[in-house]
């Protein structure tokens, strides 16, 4: 790919960590088109190199293979940068079921060696979390002082809210008694080329059924909803958010205006690509541990972000499923056994 350099920006040396998941990939190509030198540290544990093909070879990209949970390896991958993208989490609702020891690990431990290296070099840091740390408030609007509503901390299906509300605790209390220059940004539901189905994500595994002519698998009866946002814009907002000294300490929401149901959202994936697929209910209990629990509803208040920085989700839900779609296909994650809809051909040209 070409990386433009947009004129106006103060080029920086910014550290990613999670740099090859699916929204730091996007991060690292926007940074660069910024004029900044990246430097990328991703233990490739939930994050592809594949994802940022297109940059590995750009004079201004370092690549640094490892963990967070590793304070040398951050603090060497840290070395000469004066901002930090904190994104290495374990993330997605099936592998923080699945492996809950290894999320509070990475998500406690590897932010803590991540926050303290900042500290000793004296880097800002932009630490992104998520709209779990809500919880299970079904609230009108999310604002980001709204109350955390979690369940039973024994059942694993809340580690992962639990652990990012710490995160941001860590972040707040390095700003307040360290001096760290740090703000947060709680992200809802980002979606997008590059994002992958295998850890739970919701949209790129129905659009991948769709694409086979297979059921879409919507979990309980369907009528949870969600508020889906486009990577392309998220990323830029992040920056903006990292760059305004006014967000020092602060938390921002950035999520997607509409609010649509996951059987809405598996019957519009159905018509946008023309599929001879149907939707099935699974009930909760088949697809994950006895006691899993979801949330009914998740909407945000943006206004926070759109009063700092202008924040407004453009992009339509129509458009991201057919860029979805395409970067599925392109990838050919679909596999030997794909049965490709009819039509995929042409699909597949005009993209």
């Amino acid at each position: 790919m070409t990386v433009s350099v947009y004129p106006g920006h103060g080029a920086r040396r910014s550290l990613v960590t999670g740099g090859a998941g699916f929204v730091g990939s996007h991060l690292v190509e926007h940074l660069l088109g910024l004029g900044d030198e990246v430097v990328v540290l991703d233990d490739l544990s939930t994050g592809s190199a594949r994802n940022l093909a297109g940059v590995a070879d750009h004079p201004r990209v370092t690549m640094v293979h490892g963990s967070i949970l590793n304070p040398l390896t951050v603090g060497e991958a840290m070395q000469s940068c004066d901002r930090v993208f904190h994104l290495a989490a374990a993330v997605g609702v099936k592998l923080i079921v699945e492996q809950p020891l290894r999320g509070l690990r990475i998500n406690i431990h590897g932010t803590e060696n991540v926050l303290t290296a900042a500290i000793e070099r004296q880097a800002s840091v932009l630490l992104v979390s998520t709209s779990e740390v809500y919880g299970k408030n079904t609230a009108d609007r999310l604002r980001e002082d709204a109350d955390r509503v979690l369940g039973d901390p024994l059942l694993s299906r809340w580690t992962y809210a639990g652990a990012k509300g710490i995160d941001e605790a860590f972040a707040k209390a390095y700003c307040d008694q360290e001096g760290l220059d740090v703000s947060i940004v709680r992200l809802f539901n980002t979606v997008g080329p590059r994002q992958t189905g295998r850890y739970g994500m919701v949209l790129p595994n129905l659009v991948g059924q769709a694409l086979r002519g297979q059921p879409l698998t919507v979990f309980g009866d369907g009528l949870q909803t969600r508020c889906f946002s486009a990577v392309e814009d998220v990323v830029p907002a992040m920056v903006r958010i990292e760059r305004d000294p006014r967000a020092r300490g602060q938390a921002y929401n950035l999520g997607g205006a509409r609010e649509i149901s996951i059987l809405d959202l598996a019957h519009e994936i159905i018509r946008t690509l023309d599929s001879r697929s149907v939707v099935e209910l699974i009930p909760y209990d088949q697809a994950y541990a006895p006691g899993f629990e979801d949330m009914r509803r998740r909407v945000p208040d943006n206004t926070k972000a759109h009063d700092l920085v202008g924040y407004e989700p453009r992009t339509s839900l129509t458009s991201t499923i057919m860029r979805v779609a395409a970067d599925l296909l392109s990838r050919e994650r679909l596999g030997s056994d794909a049965m490709p809809l009819a039509g995929a051909d042409s699909f597949r040209g005009a993209l």
